[in-house]
């Protein structure tokens, strides 16, 4: 049996301490590292308010079917924060605040309730399931945001909107529609309130446009 040379040995111990050593400082250099990275800024979550919930149309209910797509958004209004314009064109959010959703699943979600209350379509769907519908509507969300004027906030949300025909793809109406609300003062509760009041009439007047649209096409 061959017997390891003396000599070998110091450099095999040496070099598993060495290993050691390396391991222990990498290990210090990562926690610190974990202690100056920034912490999460604390949000308080808001839903989007509604008024009270509108009484049902005595209309007749139209025999065609519809599914309300997510609004299309750019980088600005596709997420959570509360956005603000508080001067010229610089775009900001409300420090510690944000929405329950992204503001267009909020606007989505806010169109399938309104036409819930009307009634007129029984058959509603929304993307999320991709079901078969006569119409889809489509639409884009400009604006999503206070803006400041005169010192005073001033909600604003504008949607382009378009009624299509899902067997054809074509485009059988199109429409912008844009509401206004000034809210009472500048403290995020407010403000969430004006958004609230401004996505009502909006809505209210989106379910007016299709109704009337997709029953002149049929």
């Amino acid at each position: 049996m061959r017997i390891p040379h003396p000599a070998l040995l110091p450099c095999r111990r040496s070099g598993v301490h060495a290993a050691g050593r390396w391991l222990a400082i990498g290990a210090a250099v990562l926690l610190q590292a974990c202690t100056i990275l920034p912490k999460a800024e604390p949000l308080e979550v808001y839903l989007l308010p509604s008024a009270a919930p509108l009484a049902a149309s005595a209309a007749q209910t139209v025999p065609w079917s519809l599914r309300i797509a997510r609004p299309a958004a750019g980088v600005q209004l596709s997420g959570q924060r509360i956005v603000v314009v508080p001067e010229g064109s610089r775009v900001s959010v409300y420090k510690g605040a944000g929405w329950s959703d992204p503001a267009p699943v909020l606007v989505r979600n806010r169109l399938l309730d309104a036409f819930r209350a009307d009634g007129r379509v029984a058959a509603l769907s929304t993307d999320d399931k991709q079901l078969q519908a006569d119409f889809e509507l489509d639409s884009e969300l400009r604006a999503f945001q206070s803006e400041y004027r005169d010192g005073r906030p001033e909600v604003v949300v504008r949607l382009d909107a378009r009624l299509v025909d899902t067997g054809s793809r074509h485009i059988v109406a199109s429409h912008s529609f844009e509401q206004r609300v000034v809210a009472s003062d500048a403290a995020v509760p407010a403000v969430v309130q004006a958004f609230g009041a401004a996505s009502d009439r909006l809505t209210a007047e989106v379910v007016a446009w299709t109704l009337g649209a997709g029953s002149a096409a049929r």
